[in-house]
Order: structure tokens, then sequence, then C-alpha cells
């Protein structure tokens, strides 16, 4: 079955000259903070992602990297958008979950300037919490690293419109 991403950047700049930003997120509503401990699953999750970083996994889309993290370390899930244990409103998000966004429209000010993100559809793996605010991102065919795999911060409270989701892998 093959998945495709729609990752769009757009921004809008108060001097109207085209430059690519990083890549920023939001998960507001579903992130408490990170976990007390990491389960042994997510290790394994995240210690494939740091052997493919800067690298392209599978054809470079970002489902790509989450479909070959999971089946390298065995984990059970549905092969298509389930990436395992959805996680409920309010539970503690760990470094190796796996976040799918669908219809996000992020919205930041940086300086004197506003920019917006689109993601139509996209998948990534959680990498780091900051708080339960904003997340590091490992993910791939964005505006920030292309088809390689790269890292990237997201604010949840930059968030203005979507949804998504965040797995838990499973064994």
């Amino acid at each position: 079955m093959q998945r495709h991403c729609n990752f769009l950047e757009v921004s809008r700049y108060s001097n109207m000259r085209p430059v690519i930003f990083t890549f920023f997120l939001l998960v507001s509503g579903i992130l408490k903070a990170q976990c007390d401990s990491v389960p042994t699953l997510n290790k394994a999750v995240l210690a494939f992602t740091l052997s493919k970083m800067n690298k392209k996994v599978g054809r470079g889309e970002c489902w790509d990297l989450a479909k070959y993290a999971l089946e390298e370390v065995g984990a059970d899930w549905d092969g298509a958008y389930g990436f395992g244990r959805k996680l409920e409103k309010g539970e503690c998000v760990s470094p190796g979950d796996i976040i799918q966004f669908e219809r996000i429209r992020i919205k930041y000010k940086k300086g004197s300037q506003t920019h917006t993100e689109a993601m139509p559809h996209h998948t990534a793996i959680i990498f780091e919490v900051i708080s339960s605010d904003e997340v590091k991102l490992a993910h791939q065919n964005t505006g920030y690293t292309g088809r390689k795999v790269g890292v990237s911060g997201l604010k949840f409270s930059t968030i203005q419109s979507g949804k998504y989701a965040i797995y838990r892998p499973q064994n």
C-alpha cells in the first residue's frame, strides 16, 4: 500500500521575501508532559531513528520513517495509520511515540513577522519532550530536511486548526 505525505510549508513575511523556516508543530490538548520513564519499545524506535539521521528511509515519505521503525523493532500495528495504542487526552507523551497530523494549520510569530504552515497529512516520531507545549519531532519529507530524516521543533500552542493523534508503539 503506498502512502503519501502532504506537507505544505507556507510562510507570510512582513517584507514578502520567500524564505524557508524550520518546521514547527503543535499538539495542544493531549500532551501532559514527558512520562516518568521511556517504554522499552519506544527506546528501540528512537535508536532506529537516530541511526537514520540525515538519511532517506524508504521512499523518503514521512510515513516511511514510522513504518520502517515499527517493523525494525517488531511492533504490532495495523500497517496503515494505527501505529500502536492511541493515547488518550491527558496521557503522558514519551519520546518514540508516533504522531499523525490531519489538516493542521500552524501560525506563529517570529520577530515582527507572522508565519503560517499547513500539514494536510503528515507523520512524525516524537524525538524529545521539552514541555507540555513543546516537542522535537524526527521526520522526513519536510521543507526543513527534504526527504531525509531530521529533527525540528513544534510548539503545540501554535496549532490553529486540524487534528492529530499520538500512538504508543506496542508488541
